[in-house]
């Protein structure tokens, strides 16, 4: 389907997904965001630029699907003291994309900017969303029959990543 007109239908459940994940990770209900991956995801915060290969080169996050499950395993613990009371964050996502459609996997791109606050200080983190959403007909996420997303992959690659970084103890 790359190069034909991807349906509005299509368009606005990939859109009310990523608004629900950054509401998700907005109100650090990380159990839910949790869920909303497959088996085999991958979360990537490249370090130094747009990232090229994250098994040689240094990442702010690599994760596999056991490692992002532990992540939150920990943050769910209440003893991560950097987020001792916990940062309120506000994003906006924007500039949403389907880039490609092959079957049941969809390539995404969205924009987003973090706002945090916290004692610290208030921080604004600026990124690109690159995604791999997956279709499964056999579940539905929003009661329309039309089968579930989930997510296989994400990357996000913050704009300033080549410079110094405040702790990143919440989840982009």
């Amino acid at each position: 389907m790359t190069g034909a007109v991807i349906d509005r239908a299509l368009t606005a459940r990939v859109e009310r997904f990523l608004y629900r994940e950054a509401r998700l990770l907005d109100e650090h209900d990380y159990g839910a965001w949790d869920a909303l991956w497959t088996d085999d995801g991958v979360y990537w915060l490249p370090a130094n630029g747009d990232g090229g290969d994250p098994e040689t080169e240094m990442s702010i996050i690599y994760d596999n699907r056991s490692r992002i499950a532990l992540r939150v395993k920990q943050l769910l613990t209440g003893r991560r003291y950097a987020q001792e009371p916990r940062s309120r964050l506000r994003r906006i996502i924007s500039n949403i994309e389907i880039l490609t459609v092959a079957g049941n996997e969809l390539t995404i791109t969205s924009n987003s900017l973090v706002f945090e606050s916290n004692p610290r200080g208030e921080t604004i983190w600026a990124a690109r969303n690159d995604y791999r959403l997956r279709l499964h007909d056999d579940d539905d996420d929003d009661g329309d029959g039309d089968g579930a997303l989930a997510m296989a992959f994400k990357k996000v690659t913050l704009a300033n990543n080549d410079k110094a970084l405040y702790t990143l103890a919440f989840l982009m």
